[in-house]
């Protein structure tokens, strides 16, 4: 079985996908699978299902939602439910299923090592498997609570730093051409995101589009001065530079 959370959370056992209708226990399954193989208590998943208004039966009504989860994820050939009770709690143990954000970190690691290793294609597939494990939003709808919330912010970071990779794998790759496009959608949703403008602008030199380079870093220097009030980073200036006087070594520089 396999539990997917890097967009609408679902499960999915061979040709079944299955999701869950009820917001609350949806909540419960999302706080216990970004602590899987770790202890939730009662107080942490009252606070994730209810925040701050939690009704005065909360932990009956917590005890309801868990037996209803582990109806859910009963299965007849295994006789052990994933969700366990301990003392403080509950933990769910993955056993043998697959969560997807973990697949996620071991591609991103295994793109790391080829990356190092110098074997760039083996890196870039690696990088692009792992971006392809995303279906939209890390549990967008369900992020209330600060345990969710919280993976979530973590996730998109770990996501945006997989892109930067697989982009520079590409450029590494003489892919330029190709990214350009993919590089203005991710400078527009990530407009603070500077390292995404420096992959455009030597994207384009390289596509032999200089002058559309030159106005990417207008932008990003608008965009940063009337956001955060800043000057565009070293790197980015030390690129407009060497974009203005040609500078050859940029036909070969990784980004």
């Amino acid at each position: 079985m396999r539990y997917e959370i890097l967009g609408p959370m679902r499960v999915v056992d061979g040709a079944s996908i299955t999701s869950l209708s009820a917001r609350k226990i949806e909540v419960l399954l999302a706080t216990l699978l970004v602590r899987a193989e770790q202890p939730v208590s009662a107080k942490e998943l009252i606070t994730e299902i209810w925040g701050e208004r939690a009704p005065g039966q909360a932990q009956g009504a917590l005890h309801v939602y868990v037996s209803q989860l582990r109806k859910f994820l009963r299965r007849p050939q295994t006789p052990v439910n994933p969700i366990v009770t301990v003392p403080t709690g509950y933990l769910l143990r993955l056993g043998p299923d697959e969560l997807d954000f973990q697949v996620f970190q071991r591609l991103v690691g295994q793109g790391g090592a080829e990356r190092k290793a110098g074997d760039t294609e083996a890196a870039y597939a690696a990088f692009e498997e792992a971006i392809a494990l995303w279906r939209g939003p890390a549990l967008d709808e369900l992020r209330d609570g600060p345990i969710v919330n919280g993976f979530v912010c973590w996730a998109e970071q770990a996501r945006l730093g997989c892109v930067e990779s697989l982009v520079d794998a590409g450029l590494r790759l003489g892919r330029h051409r190709e990214f350009v496009s993919y590089l203005y959608v991710q400078t527009e949703e990530h407009p603070l995101h500077e390292v995404f403008y420096r992959q455009l602008m030597l994207a384009l030199y390289r596509s032999g589009c200089r002058a559309d380079a030159l106005s990417v870093y207008q932008s990003a220097r608008t965009v940063l001065r009337e956001e955060l009030g800043l000057e565009p980073p070293c790197s980015l200036r030390d690129l407009h530079q060497a974009i203005l006087v040609g500078d050859p070594e940029l036909e070969a520089a990784f980004v």
